[in-house]
């Protein structure tokens, strides 16, 4: 019996953003990371810390531990680091090499936006992205709780040090995934990465109609419209 390739056997590539806040069109980048993941090598991880150019709000601060005092005194512009990362990733990311993210819609858009603020420019998505949050609601859709990436972490028996910091977020997404992928390979982790990547949009777009619903049902019609208005923004919202 021919047993088909595992994707999570190759190379892989893991980013994950710590930032000002949860508005992709208008807060920014603190700090990033991209890891380069290849087999029987050691993960090679880039870090960056941006001043964002806007002050940090407490609320942000306390989740990620940088303060605006910490990021204007060694941080560096963000034009730069925006452009650092936007170019670390491309230069791996492609057909055979996913970029790994948990919950990707969010730091790939706001990547975009600050692709555009600072150079006028967009994100290419340049080939498949597997993002653990996305997948694990499919395979595992009843499963009861919260689906934080800590939570999941332990859920698959992970290990998850210095959480959201955004080195150690990109490399548990990484180790998720492979997870994932070890665990379901009929539905994820031998399907191939162009399929994969399609059927994660149509899962991404199916939850988020569900959820909205769900919230049109409790009574919040606003933010129902709106997670409706995003169901086919997946791995990157359209800018509004």
């Amino acid at each position: 019996m021919i047993t088909a390739p595992c994707w999570a056997d190759g190379p892989l590539l893991a980013f994950d953003l710590e930032t000002t806040g949860v508005d992709v069109e208008t807060d920014r980048i603190v700090t990033a990371t991209v890891i380069a993941i290849e087999p029987g090598q050691r993960p090679q991880i880039r870090s960056w810390l941006a001043d964002p150019g806007v002050e940090i709000p407490d609320e942000a601060s306390q989740v990620h531990g940088i303060t605006t005092a910490h990021a204007r005194a060694h941080g560096s512009p963000a034009a730069e680091v925006v452009e650092q990362v936007h170019t670390a990733l491309a230069a791996r990311w492609g057909e055979a090499v996913p970029a790994i993210c948990f919950n990707g819609t969010y730091d790939l858009s706001l990547l975009d936006r600050e692709l555009h603020r600072h150079h006028g420019g967009q994100l290419q998505v340049r080939g498949p992205v597997v993002d653990p949050l996305v997948i694990d609601r499919q395979v595992d859709r009843y499963r009861p709780g919260k689906r934080q990436l800590a939570v999941m972490c332990e859920h698959y028996g992970l290990t998850l040090d210095e959480a959201h910091t955004s080195h150690a977020d990109a490399l548990a997404a990484a180790r998720l995934a492979w997870k994932l992928a070890k665990r379901y390979p009929e539905e994820v982790g031998t399907v191939p990465l162009g399929q994969l990547h399609q059927q994660q949009a149509g899962w991404y777009r199916d939850w988020a109609l569900d959820f909205a619903n769900y919230l049109q049902r409790r009574g919040n019609a606003e933010r129902a419209a709106e997670v409706r208005s995003g169901a086919e923004g997946w791995p990157l919202r359209a800018r509004t």
